[in-house]
């Protein structure tokens, strides 16, 4: 049974392959629409799902199960953004964020940060639109600062508010012409020196624009000497809150509630005067978005597939028309009529294959073109390879099954006299 199976997956192998060499501008036109939809379905997961995992793995590094406590709800925007309620909101506070840690047992880290965009000097040269951070010890280990040279910071020069820094490669390597010459130099930031114990090691674009921290044009120091060049209720200040691995984020968010409003002495029937972001919850938000681009590929590529599913039904009336005495023949000495109608079932299906593996190749041609282009790797999945050999021969069956079911149903004796 299995050398039968073989045999007819062979022959109908050839015969496509017969048929694509004797008629090749009529096959390939005809497999046109097969080769354009591939490409557009595998096109449009290829990059969306590269894009999408880009900006999952950078909303992850800005913390796991971590919770944002600031005065605004990051999931808000169009016009019905209530912007003047959060506006009058108090802003978050160190002594919160200090509040915050021995109150909540869920709480594994409490990092507070506040940020201002301003020049940084060295030797006479100014760089301008460099940010420049004041971060508590906790920050570092709810988001990881990865260093390329020299040291990070102690948890001495945090509780002295020492005036050191890490500094942004992009923006080392403006300042000092090479990253590695910035270590040991003393930079200025509104009038303060700041000694440079550690280059922070290249990140690249964010895809997040000016939600991500941006690395690479940046300067960190201790929250303690951060406050002394910068307003702490001016200067964005937020508290981030990383849960215990055992828990949720949404147990974290709920005993975070009751913690902030206890701080903050509201009453039972007050509103909250802060919000609680949760990472997880734009994760989920990026993922809906990138559902809805996907449907809109599918569409355009089943239009593109409908039109080739009538080229490949074509072929397949042509080639029942030319092969009528050879079905005839076979009938005649034996073939079941299950045989004849696979046979061209397969033959349909391996050319929806091969318009499918020109798709699959001109994609791979893109993605080649779009990783130089966009600075992050867009590659096919392997999932999205056996869904493009799936689609083609699901697609090869439906254009193939009527003029096969016509091939087999031929009386022999009319399918032979028919030469």
């Amino acid at each position: 049974m299995f050398r039968r199976t073989l045999e007819i997956i062979t022959s109908s192998f050839k015969m496509a392959a017969q048929e694509l060499w004797k008629n090749k501008l009529r096959t390939f036109l005809s497999l046109f629409g097969i080769t354009i939809g591939i490409f557009c379905i595998i096109g449009v997961l290829a990059t969306v799902n590269s894009l999408e995992q880009n900006i999952q793995n950078e909303i992850k590094s800005l913390g796991n199960n971590t919770i944002y406590i600031d005065k605004w709800e990051y999931s808000g925007g169009g016009p019905d953004y209530p912007w003047w309620k959060f506006v009058k909101r108090p802003s978050p506070r160190f002594v919160e964020a200090e509040e915050i840690r021995e109150r909540t047992p869920a709480a594994q880290y409490v990092a507070f940060h506040i940020q201002i965009n301003d020049p940084i000097e060295f030797a006479g040269n100014q760089l301008s639109g460099v940010s420049i951070h004041g971060i508590n010890q906790d920050f570092e280990k709810i988001q990881v600062i990865e260093i390329a040279h020299g040291r990070s910071f102690l948890e001495r020069e945090f509780d002295n508010a020492a005036n050191v820094g890490l500094i942004g490669y992009e923006a080392a390597e403006k300042l000092f012409g090479k990253p590695e010459l910035a270590e040991d130099k003393f930079v200025e930031v509104r009038g303060k020196k700041v000694l440079v114990i550690g280059i922070i090691r290249k990140q690249g674009k964010s895809m997040l624009g000016d939600g991500g921290w941006q690395f690479d044009n940046s300067l960190f120091v201790p929250y303690r000497f951060g406050r002394t060049i910068m307003n702490e209720l001016r200067a964005d200040p937020l508290i981030m809150v990383q849960g215990k691995p055992t828990l949720s984020s949404k147990a974290v968010k709920d005993e975070l509630a009751g913690t902030m409003r206890a701080i903050r002495k509201l009453s039972p029937t007050q509103e909250d005067n802060f919000a609680l972001n949760d990472i997880n919850d734009f994760s989920k938000v990026i993922g809906d978005i990138f559902v809805n681009v996907n449907i809109g590929g599918w569409a355009i590529a089943t239009l593109s597939l409908i039109v080739g599913m009538f080229g490949v039904a074509n072929i397949m009336f042509v080639t029942v028309r030319e092969r009528t005495s050879q079905i005839g023949l076979k009938k005649a000495i034996g073939a079941k009529s299950h045989i004849i109608l696979t046979e061209f079932l397969l033959e349909s299906s391996f050319l929806c294959i091969i318009g499918g593996l020109i798709g699959l190749t001109l994609v791979f041609l893109l993605t080649q073109v779009l990783t130089k282009a966009l600075n992050f790797p867009v590659f096919i999945s392997t999932a999205n390879m056996f869904l493009a050999i799936g689609i083609c021969i699901l697609v090869g069956v439906i254009a193939g099954f009527v003029p096969a079911r016509q091939a087999a149903r031929m009386d022999p004796v009319v399918a032979i006299r028919s030469k």
